[in-house]
C-alpha cells in the first residue's frame, strides 16, 4: 500500500512552539501586557501572587481568543449567525458596529405596480 498526502487547510500560519501560531502568539502577548498592568496594581497593594494569576488568565484568554472558532450551535442566536468564525474576527465586527453607533442599515427593494390610468369620456 501506498502513502498519500492529505490537504490541510493551514492558511499560511507557521507554528511556533508547536501550539502557538502567530496569531495566537500576538494574542497572548497582548493579554500578558494587560495581565502586566493588573500585576504592578496588585504589587503595590502587596498582593503580587494574585497579580501573578492575573496575568496568566489574561495570557490564556488572549490565546484563546486567537486559536479558538466560536462553536456551531442552535442553543444561542449568537451561535447560530457566527458559527464556525474566528473570534477575534466576530469581536472585531462587533467593535465595528458598536463603533458606528449601532445603525443598522437595510436596503429593501420594493416593487411598483404600474397601473394603466385611462379616462373614459
Amino acid at each position: 500500500m501506498g502513502t498519500y498526502n492529505l490537504p490541510r487547510n493551514v492558511k499560511g500560519e507557521g507554528r511556533i512552539l508547536f501550539i502557538f501560531s502567530t496569531k495566537a502568539l500576538i494574542y497572548s502577548l497582548i493579554g500578558v501586557a494587560i495581565g502586566l498592568i493588573f500585576y504592578f496594581i496588585f504589587k503595590t497593594i502587596g498582593t503580587s501572587f494574585i497579580g501573578v494569576i492575573c496575568v496568566c488568565v489574561c495570557g490564556l484568554i488572549g490565546f484563546i481568543i486567537g486559536t479558538f472558532k466560536v462553536p456551531d450551535s442552535t442553543a444561542f442566536e449568537i451561535t447560530k449567525k457566527t458559527g464556525g468564525e474566528n473570534i477575534d474576527e466576530v469581536i472585531k465586527r462587533a467593535i465595528r458596529f458598536k463603533m458606528k453607533k449601532n445603525r443598522i442599515y437595510v436596503y429593501k427593494q420594493e416593487e411598483v405596480e404600474k397601473k394603466e390610468v385611462t379616462k373614459d369620456d
